[in-house]
């Protein structure tokens, strides 16, 4: 089938933009030039606005199966299609956790069914993650998983994880890492600092996340092992990543927006919705986090998206689950708090939520070229608007952004070559 999208406009290097128009058969970009003649089976009036390489999440939740009430596949994916996601990799936190080919291969079944984008699928390192026994690397690694990850406990034996990451290093996969030394967590629900206090409740110390990634990058030097950092929260985690990539230690990481655009003295009140693993740490980390990105310590940007249903986070911050959705507001608020605050360019925050975790990954998505996968995503850079979590696609409404202004928003996504996102879709 072609399509032939006009009337558009494309990012230059400067920043600058210039109007284009794109022509896609089947699901590959065929040209992209300013005057598209022949006959299409499809043409597509962009309105003016810009297109961009369909965005890509290595880090988000799908819950499918056994956590259907907080999300699903069918839910989340159209979730991460509004928020102008065309590849998403999802966790292995399910029930069942996929551990073992069967699972993997009900796993994968279930996305061709229900998935309206690209869902690449973790596999455990310990079964069940429980981080007792390793799971069969080598057999799942012949599987169509993209990565190995416990994500959500750390692990906590340097035995266990050296072993998993020499398995992973001979079969030439990632390890990607949830960093958490439970030793020094200390039951805490928020950082450890001014407002664990002022509230009067268990603090988590930056320690204990910085400690297990120092420890994990010497680990990754000696098994010759790909390793990703999760959700880097604190100015230590970037000092050891940044130590570490100079000693040549094969060694990348991911930060989320709500670490980017938020800090601890965002919590004024018992709001769930603001609680988050890794926690929101100081305005100090939050100023190295931003730093990290722009000096090449921090390679790209993950959402984390982890839906859970109201009553859960109704519970307060000493009983409600950990995360906060992430897929539909991703976009709008970087461009709003950053790039319009000239604090990063627009070229910057489009590279960190497609080029990037693709080069990171070897993917072959992420890129608006000639001869690339048609995984585009149209974006009106002029719209305001305000987040309304009742609008959410995803099942899950906990988001800490309700209510903010935003200017700029995903209007249309196309995944594959198929248009899997209007903005006048109802959901």
């Amino acid at each position: 089938m072609k399509i032939v999208l006009k009337n558009a406009k494309r990012l230059l290097p400067t920043n600058e933009m210039e109007s284009c128009e794109v022509l896609i058969n089947d699901n590959k970009i065929i040209e992209i030039s300013t005057d598209i003649s022949g006959e299409a089976d499809q043409v597509i009036n962009c309105g003016g606005n810009l297109l961009l390489p369909g965005f890509i999440d290595v880090h988000i939740h799908l819950r499918e199966p056994g956590g259907e009430h907080k999300e699903t596949i069918k839910t989340g994916t159209k979730a991460a299609a509004r928020g102008g996601f065309t590849t998403v990799c999802a966790m292995p936190n399910t029930n069942p956790v996929p551990d073992n080919k069967e699972t993997v291969q009900e796993l994968l079944e279930k996305i061709k069914q229900d998935a309206v984008i690209r869902v690449l699928p973790y596999a455990a390192i310990t079964k069940d993650l429980k981080g007792e026994e390793l799971t069969n690397i080598a057999g799942l690694a012949e599987t169509k998983v993209f990565a190995f990850t416990d994500d959500g406990v750390g692990i906590q034996t340097a035995d266990q994880m050296l072993r998993a990451m020499k398995e992973a290093a001979a079969c030439d996969m990632p390890i990607v890492a949830h960093c958490e030394d439970n030793s020094i967590v200390y039951g805490g629900v928020v950082h450890d600092g001014k407002v664990s206090e002022a509230l009067d409740l268990p603090g988590i110390p930056s320690l204990s996340e910085s400690v297990q990634i120092a420890r994990d990058v010497l680990l990754a030097e000696a098994a010759g092992c790909h390793y990703h950092v999760c959700h880097v929260s604190t100015k230590e985690s970037v000092r050891v990543i940044r130590d570490a990539k100079k000693a040549g230690i094969h060694v990348t990481a991911e930060v989320t927006p709500h670490h980017l655009l938020l800090n601890e003295e965002s919590i004024t009140e018992n709001d769930a919705n603001l609680k988050m693993n890794p926690p929101l740490r100081s305005k100090e980390d939050q100023a190295a986090l931003l730093e990290g990105l722009l000096d090449g310590t921090i390679d790209f940007i993950a959402t984390d998206h982890a839906p859970h249903a109201e009553s859960e986070k109704a519970a307060g911050f000493l009983k409600a689950p950990f995360g906060i959705v992430g897929l539909e507001t991703a976009f709008s608020l970087l461009y709003t708090k950053l790039v319009l605050k000239n604090k990063i360019t627009l070229n910057q925050l489009v590279d960190w939520m497609t080029i990037k975790p693709a080069d990171v990954f070897n993917l072959p998505y992420g890129r608006l070229e000639e001869k690339a996968i048609a995984d585009i995503t149209l974006v009106d850079i002029e719209k305001d608007s305000v987040i309304d979590k009742e609008s959410f696609y995803s099942k899950g409404k906990n988001t800490p952004f309700h209510n903010w202004g935003t200017t700029g928003c995903p209007v249309m996504t196309i995944a594959d070559g198929k248009v899997v996102y209007k903005e006048d879709d109802n959901g």
